[in-house]
């Protein structure tokens, strides 16, 4: 039997620093695993040692912003325009996964049209949902969402990694039988209890990853004002980045300043020797903007090194903590997070959090590795490929 294809269609890929990047790696690998040649189309990161292991792994230069971010859709499209070519004249897959933006999706669905090559699509959340939330203009918002439910419509999985974000494809007009919740998670033997602990001699907590408009993560800046009247040492470790980075900066050194401690984007091994260091990790999800239904990765990487979670906002994310008992959930009301931040103070002063229960709960319920391979699985068998 032939080695069957598979391409992977992603701007995102390690060595970059990213949720996607991660998720297709790991993804690419279980394709890998189960006997596919993998051909990944990507972008050139903007630093790091590429190390692609056995995967073929095609890169482009695309359009970066001052931070070195393939963010906005001149960017998008400097990654998308090329991939068209990319998919038309190479060896025909067997299969296509797209990962988002949705104009991605765009060009691989005319793409497997015209040459008859069934695609998967990876829905990590909804984008048309996300363009209303921060009051895009409504006709941006009606071009983009029936370009995704087009783009979804015509996939033959769509890969969701969550209840949440299936409902909201669902509406977008994917039938149900078309659609896969195969849940989210992190690499667990990076994001583990075993490793290097960030020390500072102060208690701190640690917020990692994006910082956009519908985290809402100036909550908790606010907040520490208020903890640090009876918690004067208190701390933050920020790391990573995104389109509020500048306003959280600011909002920082006016009310908190010297408190807050913005290192960047940093490699996965980092945050997770921040992250066992801290006293507790940040999430938030700032209530009525349409996400309400996420689950952020931030939640599983900081269990995985045994930190409890401290989570601002409604919806999916706070019954998750609250149900599996992975820290505290608040609300978004800047006194109530403040309260749990003392709390959380109180518990790791008193040694009251069991930290290889959250580690254990991550390795159970979050493992990235059982997700993507499950996700390989179920998309070879729907595109009715075999493994060798």
């Amino acid at each position: 039997m032939p080695q069957p294809t598979v391409c992977i269609a992603t701007r995102l890929f390690t060595p970059e620093v990213g949720a996607a990047a991660f998720r297709q790696r790991v993804l690419a690998d279980s394709f890998h695993a189960l006997g596919a040649r993998v051909d990944v189309l990507t972008t050139v990161p903007p630093s790091g040692q590429v190390d692609d292991g056995e995967l073929h792994v095609s890169r482009w230069p695309a359009l970066r912003d001052e931070n070195g971010n393939i963010r906005g859709y001149v960017q998008y499209l400097s990654y998308d325009l090329p991939l068209a070519l990319r998919l038309m004249f190479r060896r025909r897959p067997a299969l296509v996964v797209a990962e988002p933006p949705p104009t991605t999706g765009l060009v691989v669905r005319l793409a497997s049209m015209l040459r008859r090559t069934p695609y998967a699509y990876y829905a990590a959340d909804v984008w048309s949902d996300g363009a209303a939330s921060v009051a895009a203009p409504k006709v941006l918002v009606s071009l983009l969402r029936r370009m995704e439910s087009w783009v979804l419509r015509g996939a033959v999985l769509t890969l969701a990694v969550s209840e949440g974000v299936a409902e909201r494809v669902a509406l977008l007009g994917v039938p149900e039988d078309r659609i896969l919740v195969v849940g989210n998670g992190v690499d667990t033997d990076v994001f583990t209890t075993e490793g290097e602990r960030e020390d500072l001699g102060d208690p701190y907590f640690a917020y990692t990853g994006t910082m956009s408009e519908w985290q809402g993560a100036d909550v908790f800046v606010r907040a520490l004002k208020s903890v640090r009247e009876t918690h004067p040492n208190a701390r933050f470790v920020v790391l990573g980045q995104g389109s509020e980075l500048p306003a959280l900066k600011k909002l920082a050194e006016d009310l908190v300043p010297g408190a807050v401690d913005f290192r960047g984007v940093v490699p996965p091994a980092e945050s997770a020797k921040v992250l066992r260091g801290a006293v507790g990790a940040l999430v938030s999800i700032k209530p009525g903007l349409g996400y309400d239904f996420a689950k952020p990765t931030k939640i599983y990487a900081a269990t995985g090194c045994g930190t409890p979670v401290v989570f601002a906002g409604e919806g999916a994310g706070r019954a998750l903590v609250t149900d599996e008992q992975l820290g505290w959930a608040p609300g978004y009301a800047d006194d109530a997070v403040a309260q749990s931040l003392r709390e959380a103070l109180d518990a790791a002063a008193a040694g009251d959090v069991d930290r290889d229960r959250l580690a254990g709960w991550t390795r159970e319920h979050a493992s990235l590795s059982a997700a993507a391979r499950h996700a390989a699985e179920a998309t070879m068998a729907a595109a009715g490929v075999s493994p060798r």
